[in-house]
């Protein structure tokens, strides 16, 4: 019943989530009333510090002491912290005390919990015919009901997959929270994926049902629909049918087929899913290889959610603009699961949103939380540049020394001193405020970033507005983030400290604190659907999740990540580099530049591939070869006419070339040792792309990729 947590090996350090979290604050969701739950863990006889394993049954008082009759809390049997079976369950690493000891309950019950205190508040926003349409709690609970019973109706078998391929909507959160009610996985399918990738995940998820939103989906789907034999039905949920075939279902006819299911049979489909055992499967994103099937728990879910909302201070009532892959963890997270337990309202934005509107739904919806990819504030930042260099000298003058008193604010808050008030500066701060609501931002409480590098130019950029971007840690592994920095508490570069109830360890540090980051909690995933050895790859025998990431923790607890294992080069004398800081390093010292990629696996020396920033086409992102309005800026400071990237690649510019030098002898000078110095370069022809392959669908550099694509690029510079 009781398995002690594990002792530290030889060689590693721990961080523990250790923020101090408070008293429960009377609008937390508390689904168990824990005076009833802590008597059990007393009456056990457990120490401080051990890990518990709930019995398979425990009953306690309902939320809050309410005339609720009784919530029974029961968890599927489980032999370990890991499984690959789909009808696995796992065992939780619940504490006596903290955070981590929160009494575990599903998904469903979070959900239901959520519709009555928040029934009549707006759940969803979508704008359709000019107007937003909004879904209350309630309604929004009926039809996830309604869309579960359809899916009985089709076939949907428990333990087996919906996959959903499509733009976030309504319609996506329906399907995916309908499925969960029905006994299924729901499964994202990036809306980039070809035909080949969406039956990778249907097949490997043995999707009874397949969701897409519109006929361009649909047909990647009817390619590969004879290997999918598993495979039921497939509802269209945007637009007419354009085709008729059998099993295939508009959205509005698949919502009325289920309703001669009985309540009671989906009543007990529900009432038997077990906080334990699989609920959601995130697909990763296949930057290293072909995508895997992580397997999260509902207690994965709705343990994170409460704690990630209780430290970042989460009121009720948030205000979300849903644009990223739902396929992603990070979405799915912060829009559907942290939304839903906070009584927040999701607002959709249009498909567009990427190439371009995504600052028109801001304005409108004004957020009061704003998650962003790396690439979302850059391209930000590259429109406010812009902006910039059409307005006179004086407004660029007063822009300037704004944005100098909101870094210096912000810095010391950060550093613990206090700040000067900007309000001292009146038309500095009116100034700022101005930016802020050009961006949509000027109520958003806390704007985030994580899934990728972000540059330091970038983080200073957003605090000299007043807009600090909060960096967040985790892997669709963790469920969400595994360190998180939040206003109170930050560093710049730095991804935060631990999650309360969460522990960290760094294994096999080097001199200089470096090593692979290790997590533990509730929050670690169950598994890999189908794939053993990889999931045994993932855990060492003490149960920790090694996250193949590369990292340090400063002397305050502040998590710094510095490469992944899986990244680092290893040159042919045997020398190991991390590339990311290198190529941070030399996009900070030369602006123009947009990506760059450190080469030098078994080879004799290091070398760079480079692209320039440049304008991307609306419609179909691919990038032009006109160079951005800021690129054609230093191109001018530094006395060349160019505004293509042809040009300069065409004419080897000599102002841009010999800039990039000497931006790449000063990161040179910093290296480490002679080895880790790059000593060639050169500027490729187009940036990277989704659709060229170079970066993944949140924008990740897909290294094995941009080998392949450019080997005669590469060779000739050995």
């Amino acid at each position: 019943m009781v398995q002690n947590m594990p002792e530290l090996a030889h060689g590693s350090t721990l961080c523990t989530g250790t923020g101090e979290m408070g008293e429960m604050d009377r609008n937390m969701p508390s689904l168990i009333d824990m005076a009833h739950f802590c008597p059990f863990l007393l009456q056990s006889g457990i120490s401080a510090g051990r890990l518990v394993v709930l019995p398979y049954e425990y009953k306690s008082l309902g939320a809050r002491g309410k005339e609720d009759g009784l919530v029974q809390l029961s968890l599927a049997p489980a032999d370990g912290l890991w499984t690959a079976r789909r009808d696995g369950a796992v065992k939780l690493r619940i504490e006596e005390t903290g955070p981590a000891s929160e009494p575990p309950v599903t998904t469903l019950q979070m959900f239901q919990d959520a519709v009555q205190r928040f029934g009549d508040h707006p759940a969803m926003a979508v704008k359709r015919d000019g107007r937003w349409e909004t879904t209350t709690y309630l309604q929004y609970h009926q039809q996830c009901r309604a869309a579960a019973k359809s899916f009985l109706k089709l076939g949907l078998e428990r333990f087996h997959g919906v996959g959903i391929l499509g733009f976030n909507s309504p319609e996506w959160f329906i399907a995916d929270v309908g499925a969960i009610m029905a006994g299924g996985f729901p499964a994202g399918i990036y809306t980039t994926s070809s035909a080949e990738a969406c039956q990778h995940v249907a097949s490997n998820s043995e999707a009874n049902i397949l969701v897409v939103e519109n006929h361009h989906q649909l047909e990647k789907i009817l390619q590969v629909q004879d290997q999918l034999p598993h495979l039921k039905a497939i509802v269209q949920y945007q637009d007419e049918l354009k085709q008729k075939g059998p099993n295939l279902y508009t959205w509005k006819e698949f919502m009325q087929l289920g309703s001669s299911v009985p309540d009671a049979e989906l009543d007990g489909i529900i009432a038997s899913q077990k906080a334990n055992q699989c609920c959601t499967l995130i697909y990763t994103s296949g930057t290293t290889g072909q995508p895997k099937g992580v397997m999260v728990s509902h207690d994965n879910l709705t343990w994170l959610v409460k704690i990630i909302g209780k430290y970042t201070d989460l009121r009720e009532n948030e205000l979300v603009v849903s644009y990223l892959p739902l396929s992603h963890v990070a979405a799915q997270f912060f829009d559907l699961w942290l939304t839903m337990c906070f009584g927040g309202t999701t607002y959709f934005a249009t498909p567009d949103a990427l190439k371009g509107s995504l600052i028109d739904v801001l304005k409108e919806v004004r957020p009061t939380q704003f998650f962003g990819v790396p690439r979302t504030w850059e391209k930000m930042q590259a429109a406010l540049q812009a902006m910039g260099l059409k307005s006179s000298f004086v407004a660029r003058t007063v822009s300037y020394e704004a944005r100098g008193h909101g870094v210096a604010a912000n810095l010391n808050k950060m550093n613990g001193s206090n700040p000067t008030p900007l309000q001292e500066h009146v038309s500095e701060n009116q100034l700022l405020k101005k930016i802020q609501t050009g961006l949509g931002l000027d109520r958003c409480v806390m704007c985030s970033t994580g899934a990728a590098p972000i540059t330091k130019e970038t983080l200073d950029y957003f605090m000299g507005l007043n807009l600090p971007i909060m960096e967040l840690y985790g892997m669709s592994e963790s469920s969400g983030p595994h360190t998180a920095s939040i206003p109170s508490s930050f560093r710049s570069t730095s991804c935060g400290k631990t999650v309360p109830g969460c522990r960290s360890k760094i294994h096999m540090p080097d001199k200089d604190g470096n090593g692979e980051v290790c997590f533990w909690g509730r929050h670690v995933f169950m598994g890999y659907l189908n794939m053993v050895e990889k999931t045994k790859e993932a855990f060492d025998e003490e149960g920790w999740l090694h996250s193949g990431d590369i990292g340090k923790f400063d002397q305050d607890g502040f998590l710094t990540i510095t490469g992944r294992i899986k990244e680092i080069v290893i040159t042919s004398g045997g020398e190991n580099v991390p590339p990311v800081p290198i190529e941070n390093a030399l996009k900070e010292e030369v602006p123009i530049i947009s990506n760059a990629v450190l080469i030098g696996d078994k080879r004799r020396f290091l070398s760079m591939l480079i692209t320039l920033k440049c304008t991307m086409d609306p419609n179909t992102l691919q990038p032009g070869d006109d160079l951005t309005p800021d690129a054609i800026q230093f191109c001018q400071q530094l006395g060349s006419d160019a505004k293509l990237v042809s040009e300069v690649v065409r004419s080897k510019d000599p102002a841009i070339y010999k800039a990039i030098q000497e931006g790449l002898d000063r990161v040179n000078q910093r290296a480490v040792s002679n080895a880790q110095r790059v000593q060639k370069w050169t500027i490729l022809e187009k940036d990277f792309s989704i659709d060229g392959g170079e970066l993944g669908p949140t924008l990740k550099l897909k290294r094995p990729v941009i080998l392949t694509l450019y080997e005669k690029v590469i060779d000739e510079f050995y």
